[in-house]
């Protein structure tokens, strides 16, 4: 399933300071029936969300109009937890590009970069940083460069390199999954191939 290509993305960012972000936080269990993609996003963080009467808990962030942006800043350990895929579903549908974190669980982290959405680990400092210029200004802009693999707090100019396996780098530019991309190079898996003996 292709997705967006990602580049420079400029926005403003949505912070939830809370360490320890498991999978079962970001999706509950009980979604994780439906196999496509979509509508996930409705469920996102469903219990910190929604009252048991499904009423909005007015003190959370994403019940806060204050905060908007297409960047999630969460708290170390984020998306820790079950292997569920539905978590990075779930931050990908709700309308999230990128989340910034000082440590993701890695099988979230790979989940995310396998359908569009961009983790970008940063130093404990950095990510104190970039709560700290949020909650003076919930306008403030981050800017995530893919291509130079950097990251600014455009309020200050402060910036941190991120990494990012080459491989994904790529799909993630090109909005490839991993079958999009075996699709794009068919011609050179025929040829290569065509000079096999069996």
């Amino acid at each position: 399933m292709a997705y967006d290509k990602f580049n420079i993305l400029t926005s403003s960012a949505v912070p939830l300071p809370i360490e320890n972000v498991d999978t079962d936080q970001i999706i509950p269990a009980r979604f994780l029936k439906a196999t496509e993609r979509v509508g996930f996003g409705d469920n996102l963080f469903r219990d910190w969300r929604y009252n048991s009467d499904e009423s909005p808990k007015k003190d959370f962030v994403l019940n806060d109009s204050t905060y908007s942006g297409k960047i999630l800043v969460g708290g170390k350990n984020f998306g820790s937890g079950s292997s569920r895929e539905h978590a990075a579903w779930a931050v990908y549908d709700y309308g999230f590009r990128a989340v910034v974190s000082s440590f993701f669980a890695d099988i979230f982290k790979g989940n995310c970069l396998n359908i569009g959405v961009l983790p970008v680990q940063v130093s404990p400092e950095f990510a104190d940083s970039i709560f700290k210029a949020i909650e003076e200004n919930p306008n403030t802009e981050l800017e995530i460069n893919l291509p130079n693999q950097t990251i600014t707090l455009l309020a200050t100019g402060q910036q941190e390199s991120f990494a990012i396996n080459g491989y994904k780098k790529n799909n993630m530019l090109n909005g490839f999954d991993d079958i999009d991309y075996l699709q794009n190079i068919k011609e050179d898996i025929e040829v290569f191939a065509s000079t096999r003996p069996f």
